[in-house]
């Protein structure tokens, strides 16, 4: 054996000395690289499709209903075992982006004569929030065909048929055309366009109404930061981040998930956000002062 590394040692040296030898030698090593990221992609999504199969299990095991268990939602049902841009699981528990919970129950002391919501995916809020605010006309805007679609048949399976008006793109002359009335609540989740959506011009148009925006600072680190500048002068800024999938296994508890152990409340939980998220909380000064005023 000492031998056989003594002569490919030697080999090794001779060769280097060669031009050719060294675009052999990158040639393997673009080769090796080259397999390992097709066997490293393949070994990724057999690991998301064993997963996604066995959160289905875990679905028709829990919420055969397909029955929002827990949270501001709860009742809430879904057509089918599916959401748009996110997993499922969590919203049927009641677990998803519970962070925000404690600033949605206060919020749900409003009168809000409309819901605004901009990324609507399948519906999640726009339907809950409709729920929620039985007099407000909801407005639910995305991108995708398949969420308006998904999102029109939640709203009908809820009884907000006729409440809901649903729409594909939603910029900065569409929103000022929405008839808000006099006090919104708008949600926003549109992976980035906040940024531009967003500006001082929209910021004092919507004095009136607060918000809920998902800031995706890791689009664009600078996001959150603008946003912040540009609403300060009209509303108060609050500021809640999102708890780790981790964190969420090891302290989050729910009956439902008694049975399982924390690695499969890992998975049951997990959200697979990309980075930490940033949700800024705008309510209205003007709004917040005139309710003193009327209250005296």
């Amino acid at each position: 054996m000492p031998a056989i590394k003594t002569i490919l040692k030697d080999v090794v040296e001779l060769t280097a000395r060669n031009k050719l030898g060294w675009l052999f030698y990158r040639g393997c090593g673009r080769l090796a690289d080259y397999f390992g990221r097709i066997y490293g992609h393949a070994q990724f999504v057999r690991q998301v499709r064993n997963q996604d199969e066995k959160l289905m299990r875990i679905v028709r095991e829990l919420f055969p209903t397909l029955t929002v268990a827990n949270g501001p939602f709860k009742g809430m049902r879904y057509p089918a075992a599916e959401s748009y841009g996110s997993m499922i699981l969590p919203k049927l528990l009641g677990s998803y982006e519970s962070e925000l919970h404690r600033a949605l129950e206060e919020l749900f002391a409003n009168r809000y004569s409309a819901i605004l919501d901009i990324g609507c995916a399948e519906g999640y809020y726009a339907v809950g929030l409709g729920l929620r605010f039985a007099r407000a006309h909801i407005y639910a805007f995305d991108t995708s065909p398949k969420a308006r679609q998904m999102c029109a048949e939640m709203a009908t399976l809820n009884g907000l048929g006729s409440r809901i008006h649903i729409g594909s793109f939603c910029d900065a002359e569409i929103l000022k055309s929405i008839p808000l009335g006099d006090k919104a609540l708008i949600i926003s989740d549109c992976e980035g366009y906040e940024n531009v959506l967003f500006s001082r011009e929209i910021a004092g148009f919507l004095a009136n109404h607060d918000l809920i925006v998902e800031a995706h600072d890791f689009i664009d680190i600078d996001i959150s930061p603008n946003l912040r500048r540009i609403f300060s002068e009209t509303h108060d800024v609050g500021q809640i981040s999102s708890t780790d999938d981790i964190e969420k296994a090891q302290t989050y508890r729910f009956a439902e998930l008694d049975r399982y152990t924390t690695s499969e409340r890992f998975t049951i939980l997990g959200e697979r956000r990309p980075a930490t998220m940033k949700w800024l909380i705008l309510t209205s000064r003007k709004a917040s002062a005139l309710t003193v005023a009327e209250s005296q």
